[in-house]
């Protein structure tokens, strides 16, 4: 299998040497916890806008391309359903998944400072594994309904929200037949859902989108991530909907908590 060929900026996975190089694993992070969509991105820009000295590490995407999906698949996948698939084989031989290879990093701390912010992890798996094995790490889980995020995915554009999708037929009755979308959706909500082509939007791109949050709810449940959060002390979570907060209120709220 291929290796990335260009390293993550800072970070390596050998063992510290040098005076500032300290594994993430031993460095309070504060790491941003939520799915696609829930507004982890925009929030981000908020909180460096107000903070200019606020250090982000490279976010999840390019981690994972890094330490997972180049490794396993030997070269890059841009199908988000087949980069879940990879993830998932990734978790089924690294128990915390993308906890277990954010922590095994280490960070040259004259760059990344000693309080880096990490965009993020998802699911119970990943969030209890990374609580229980670092208890330095600080969580901020970020929640929004699902059908708020399929419109929030159909509103940015990142052409990195690809799924492969058949064309043609009726939208209504494709989104209905999508694996685990009764888990997810209501009659209802797929109705809001289809009708969504009144405002433009192609139906690919609607079955597009709403497959990537269906398939991403069955590897990581959001819900059962933010009741573990509440377990801990508020010190080390904070949980925020991104619904009722503006990205700027999403931003003050982390900063006064931190």
């Amino acid at each position: 299998m291929s290796v990335p060929s260009q390293p993550l900026p800072h970070l390596s996975a050998d063992s510290p040497r040098g005076p500032h190089e300290r594994r993430l694993a031993e460095l309070p992070l504060t790491v941003l916890v939520g799915v696609t969509g829930v507004g982890k991105s925009t929030a981000l820009a908020a909180l460096t806008a107000a903070d200019p000295a606020a250090r982000v590490l490279p976010d999840r995407r390019e981690i994972t391309d890094h330490a997972m999906i180049l490794p396993l698949a030997g070269g890059p996948v841009a199908d988000r359903a087949e980069r879940f698939r990879l993830t998932a084989l990734y978790r089924e031989r690294h128990p915390g998944g993308m906890a277990h290879a954010l922590g095994g990093l280490t960070a040259d701390t004259s760059y990344w400072g000693e309080r880096p912010i990490f965009d993020g992890l998802r699911g119970l798996e990943e969030v209890r594994h990374a609580a229980e094995r670092f208890p330095l790490w600080r969580f901020v889980a970020l929640n929004a309904p699902d059908a708020v995020r399929v419109r929030r995915l159909l509103g940015r554009g990142d052409a990195f929200d690809r799924v492969a999708v058949q064309e043609g037929g009726d939208l209504r009755e494709q989104l209905a037949a999508l694996s685990g979308v009764e888990a997810v959706f209501t009659p209802a909500e797929l109705d809001d859902l289809a009708a969504l082509t009144g405002e433009g939007h192609t139906p690919a791109d609607l079955l597009a989108k709403t497959r990537i949050v269906v398939t991403e709810r069955a590897h990581y449940d959001p819900d059962a991530a933010s009741a573990f959060l509440l377990t801990l002390p508020p010190t080390r979570a904070l949980i925020l909907d991104t619904v009722k907060l503006s990205p700027e209120q999403v931003a003050d709220a982390i900063r006064e908590w931190a």
